[in-house]
């Protein structure tokens, strides 16, 4: 099982909205966008990888339900693919190219949940 960081009621509180129908499955794909922005990230765990210092786990919260607001602004697309591709047609002449650099290449975190992982002294650059 992967490890969630947020609710689907603690997601609710962020948003000031009732949680999607399918906010467990967000929920999953955002926790696993922050695993991958804090790939070395230096916190406590417990057996089960979650974190156990109160801060850290109330910042991943927001952070997730912070990714989940982004993905979900963006068209809800979290497969990494959308402006990827850029393409334009007139009569039946097409033209696509390709948008940034490779796909997979780094994670597309949210700004704000960027922002709070970042206050939380979570992300590259912290001093110990």
């Amino acid at each position: 099982m992967p490890r969630v960081y947020a609710t689907p009621e603690q997601l609710a509180d962020a948003t000031g909205q009732p949680a999607p129908a399918d906010a467990v499955r967000l929920l999953i794909r955002a926790s696993e966008d922050v695993d991958d922005a804090l790939l070395t990230a230096v916190y406590g765990t417990d057996a089960t990888g979650m974190p156990t210092d109160p801060d850290v786990r109330d910042a991943l919260a927001a952070a997730t339900c912070a990714q989940v607001e982004y993905v979900t602004a963006q068209g809800g697309d979290d497969t990494g693919a959308a402006g990827q591709w850029g393409s334009v047609s007139i009569g039946p002449v097409a033209m696509s190219d390709r948008k940034g650099g490779p796909v997979g290449s780094s994670v597309d975190l949210g700004p704000r949940a960027l922002r709070t992982l970042t206050r939380a002294g979570l992300l590259p650059g912290v001093i110990w």
